[in-house]
């Protein structure tokens, strides 16, 4: 969730060219904005102050984006398949807790897909048919999926610990996610019915986020310094990495150092054609 008090903070949305490193800034802003979506039409929706906006990368300007009631909306917030729908994780007014609900991309009233409370949304299914996320339920947080029209939510992890971060790969074969039940946080994958959950990194890190690239070629995350935070938690306000994996797993090479942590890419950022991340990093005023 967007974390409000973090004192004056300057945010920069940023991207960086995956084979070169290369780095531009698009824009600097004088509040949070948090964890953008990349549109094959050339936006950037991301999250500020319990709202969502959409950047558009020709114009470089800020446009508002309209949903409805949901003004209490968190950075977990993933566009479907064709582009048509966003679904946002937002906090309701009545108990505070985040639930899913989906919009339509350009604004609109916002329809709720999980009753239950809280629920985080990350991955949305390749068919368009399934929302995956991450959920706490008896005070354990696990993942799970769920029809995108609503429905009966399935369990998929039950394992002892935190596992976050659902997202499904391009060709839907896997949901990648991040779990402690190593005593870190390290990247795992598994089948979409919850089977063969397998572990992806081995690093002496904290490792959150796993974004497959359109082409499933590879896998960004951020990582944590171990030692620097609990391996369950992923504050803002610290010194971080965005590392590059190879899909099929293998050894990780640092993309981006910059200061940063929750709100920098808790979302998929992926240029569509899989050349550039978008970001966003922090700095105090």
């Amino acid at each position: 969730m967007e974390d409000l008090k973090r004192g004056d903070i300057k945010s920069f949305l940023e991207t960086v060219y995956i084979e070169t490193g290369e780095r531009k800034t698009l824009a600097t802003f004088d509040q949070v904005i948090e964890a953008p979506n990349w549109t094959r039409d050339g936006k950037l929706i991301y999250n500020s102050g319990g709202h969502l906006y959409s950047f558009d990368l020709e114009m470089n300007e800020s446009t508002f984006l309209d949903s409805g009631f949901a003004t209490s909306c968190n950075n977990d917030h993933v566009l479907s398949p064709d582009e048509t729908y966003i679904g946002i994780s937002h906090h309701t007014h009545e108990d505070r807790q985040s639930r899913i609900y989906i919009l339509p991309r350009e604004g609109g009233h916002p329809l709720l897909i999980t009753p239950l409370g809280p629920s985080y949304l990350h991955g949305w299914s390749p068919d368009g048919r399934e929302l995956a996320y991450c959920a706490e339920r008896n005070g354990q947080y696990n993942i799970y999926t769920i029809p995108a029209i609503g429905g009966v939510e399935k369990q998929l992890t039950h394992t002892p610990g935190l596992d976050d971060g659902p997202e499904y790969s391009p060709d839907g074969r896997h949901i990648w996610f991040n779990s402690t039940r190593t005593g870190l946080m390290q990247l795992w994958r598994m089948n979409p019915d919850g089977r063969e959950q397998t572990q992806m990194t081995f690093e002496d890190s904290h490792n959150w986020f796993p974004h497959v690239s359109p082409d499933g070629q590879h896998v960004v995350y951020i990582a944590y310094q171990k030692g620097d935070v609990a391996p369950d938690d992923h504050p803002p306000n610290k010194e971080v990495e965005l590392r590059l994996l190879p899909n099929c797993g293998g050894e990780s090479r640092v993309l981006v150092k910059l200061f940063g942590g929750q709100g920098t890419i808790n979302v998929n950022s992926w240029s569509p054609d899989s050349k550039q991340l978008a970001f966003v990093r922090y700095e105090f005023c």
